[in-house]
């Protein structure tokens, strides 16, 4: 099986949408595991004939008997979860900058972003796509659905936090701010973002970790740049999102070989 990622091509894709990547059967159909740690990117997969079977932290992909295109969406990825192909399959994935996907799906506060998605046309779209043999039409096709979708909205007050949520403000500092109560600043982060403010902002520290680590090594240096209070901080929370140390984490990972959301 092969997996191979790409960076949209069209300027507005690119600044909502942080890639995409493809699953594509190959000769040697070997079973294929990776991990995946928390992010804060909205997540939208489609696969041809298969199954999943999942649970916290686990997912298993194996080929259906009957033919069917499976649509998985995720917006709120918090504990690292094992990704198991049994067998190659056929899939494309989406991975949404936070408050990406809105300006391609429409969702008022009484229906879920995921009902959007099962009942447009996307479905058909995306299996299309997937009979297509060549890659370059494929994106073609892929970044020529998403444009169609593409309508510019009006999110000022979630890009407002957003932006605030990468300084050292606290989250009453960010709420007062921005003339809201905490309350409503947390019931604005759970509807745009999937998740309380706290945790978006932890899971953005660390992956921030992750890109920065490239160029620094010194977990002390680490901590400071990405906004942690000490070294101490910074492995508490790594050990959360990883199950290890940052430092055996960076042993075993070679985050320049890989995006900075998936590792093999």
């Amino acid at each position: 099986m092969k997996i191979t990622f790409y960076q949209p091509v069209h300027p507005i894709l690119k600044k909502y949408i942080e890639g995409y990547y493809f699953v594509e059967k190959d000769d040697r159909d070997e079973p294929v595991r990776y991990l995946t740690f928390p992010d804060n990117y909205f997540i939208v997969s489609a696969c041809q004939n298969v199954a999943l079977i999942q649970d916290r932290g686990w997912v298993e992909i194996r080929r259906s008997l009957s033919e069917n295109l499976v649509i998985d969406f995720v917006s709120r990825c918090s504990v690292p979860t094992e990704i198991f192909y049994q067998e190659s399959v056929n899939e494309i994935t989406v991975y949404f900058k936070p408050l990406g996907i809105y300006h391609f799906f429409d969702a008022d506060e009484n229906e879920t972003l995921q009902s959007r998605i099962h009942f447009s046309d996307f479905k058909e779209i995306m299996n299309t796509v997937l009979n297509e043999s060549g890659r370059k039409r494929q994106i073609e096709m892929l970044e020529a659905y998403w444009l169609s979708k593409f309508r510019q909205k009006n999110l000022a007050l979630a890009y407002n936090l957003l932006a605030d949520f990468e300084t050292e403000l606290s989250i009453e500092k960010i709420a007062e701010k921005n003339g809201i109560t905490r309350q409503y600043l947390n019931k604005v982060s759970k509807r745009y973002f999937a998740k309380p403010a706290s945790e978006f902002r932890k899971i953005q520290r660390f992956r921030k970790v992750l890109a920065s680590n490239k160029k620094v090594r010194n977990l002390t240096e680490l901590s400071y740049e990405n906004l942690f209070y000490d070294q101490s901080h910074l492995i508490k929370d790594f050990k959360e999102f990883t199950k290890i140390s940052p430092r055996k984490f960076f042993e075993n990972v070679d985050i320049e070989q890989n995006n900075i959301w998936l590792f093999i």
